[in-house]
């Protein structure tokens, strides 16, 4: 609980558009052990977490598409193939697309990450149990490290992430039944699945020497290990911006331009302030929705009305969390249902809201399912709600969005790009690692 506790008092003051933050250091990130981190990496990569033991991590967050896996929508569970390539099984066909886009992993170990996913329902909260606010509160288990840790928990639940649906596995078997905790939940069996491998027992022992026995490995000690290899893996502090602001090591004349418009006259600093580039807060940006939406499972609409979901806030209608730009043009397709691949067409719709008027699938990177991803957006009714919300923004010329782009190119870390362990060779269960 140690990191956990420094979540909860370590903050960073804000940055108003026209200042520019202070340089990233060592202060700024939770301390790792790398022999921690090392067996997360195996965890990572390794299919074993997922009901059908198809799917790992690094399916949908890969370093060969900037933590994320290069589509708009993933394939989780009933998928084949990696990133663009990744295909609808045949013989295991998926209910859905997963219904918001992967996001990118970088700097998930700083201590000013308090909040996670694109609607935020994870975050840190000193007034609950354990310090922690997800949707499953009572039924969160113990013993988690960080927030980031806490956040593994959910993709495994998910049928169209990774869990698999019941009749496939025992472990979606458990989550249709709502047996998440205990002897005999879903967690408890991935934790089993693990410690019954020798290798990856050995390697607790080793990396938690509170553990004397296989049968003691419980999977937020599984999550602890994840959540220390993302801290290690996917730390981004080495670009050519932050060169820039401990050296003042100047940028290319057009980044330059563009780092003048961001923390100026664009106001793109007024979200995405700090030193990772985003307020933590939720904005309502009148971002395409494209997809199945957010529905519960007993719902048919494809509509998402992001925080709004979490809240219940009718402010929070259609407002998502403010992204970190660090390595942003690794990270497309952008936008919370990653609706454009490009990210100066992305710009330039997101700045002037032109997105929702003129939206062409075509934009958009979406291996072909029977799905129908256009819902919201031959909706006049829902589209005219998303564009009702959305906040007003300064116009954009076209030179404005090159000026842009060329700073958020700088933003690109070249040791982010690849991490710092890489992709091992393989894994302990023997099962197949996603690669391209």
């Amino acid at each position: 609980m140690r990191r956990l506790a420094a979540f909860l008092w370590m903050t960073t003051a804000p940055v108003w558009a026209g200042e520019l933050p202070q340089p990233v250091t060592d202060a700024d990130y939770a301390p790792i052990r790398l022999e921690e981190a090392k067996l997360g990496q195996l965890l990572f990569y390794d299919p074993i977490l997922s009901g059908n033991k198809e799917v790992a991590c690094a399916t949908c967050h890969h370093p060969a598409f900037g933590t994320g896996d290069g589509v708009s929508l993933s394939l989780g569970d009933g998928g084949i193939g990696l990133g663009p390539d990744r295909v609808v099984d045949p013989d295991n066909h998926p209910e859905q697309r997963i219904p918001r886009n992967a996001q990118a992993l970088f700097n998930l170990g700083a201590y000013e990450f308090t909040v996670l996913f694109h609607d935020g329902r994870i975050e840190v909260d000193p007034d609950r149990p354990g310090g922690l606010r997800t949707p499953l509160d009572a039924d969160m288990v113990a013993g988690f490290e960080t927030l980031l840790s806490a956040q593994s928990m959910f993709p495994v639940l998910s049928p169209d992430e990774m869990a698999g649906h019941y009749a496939e596995n025992e472990i979606a078997a458990a989550v249709r039944k709502g047996d998440l905790t205990g002897e005999g939940g879903a967690w408890d069996l991935i934790a089993q699945r693990v410690s019954d491998i020798p290798e990856y027992a050995d390697a607790f022992r080793a990396a938690y020497p509170a553990i004397t026995a296989p049968d003691q490995i419980t999977f937020a000690d599984v999550s602890n290990a994840l959540a220390t290899f993302i801290e290690h893996e996917w730390r981004s502090d080495t670009s050519p911006f932050d060169a820039y602001l401990r050296t003042q090591t100047p940028l290319p004349p057009l980044a330059m331009d563009g780092l003048t418009l961001f923390y100026g006259d664009a106001g793109c600093s007024t979200c995405h302030a700090g030193p990772f580039q985003t307020d933590h807060s939720f904005h309502a940006m009148g971002d395409v929705q494209i997809g199945p939406g957010k529905a519960r499972r007993f719902e048919t609409h494809a509509r998402d009305v992001g925080r709004f979901g979490v809240t219940g806030d009718l402010a929070d209608l259609y407002a998502f969390r403010t992204p970190s730009l660090r390595n942003v043009a690794m990270t497309g397709p952008y936008g919370h249902a990653g609706a454009f691949a490009d990210l100066e067409t992305y710009v330039a719709a997101h700045a002037n809201g032109t997105g929702l008027s003129a939206y062409d699938l075509a934009n958009a990177v979406l291996p072909k399912t029977p799905f129908d991803d256009l819902r919201i957006m031959q909706d006049d009714i829902e589209r005219t709600a998303i564009s009702d919300a959305r906040v007003t923004m300064p116009q954009l010329s076209d030179d404005d969005v090159v000026r842009l782009v060329a700073f958020l190119n700088a933003l690109t870390d070249p040791v982010a790009q690849t991490g710092r362990l890489g992709i091992p060779v393989a894994v302990p269960s023997g099962l197949d690692i996603p690669n391209p």
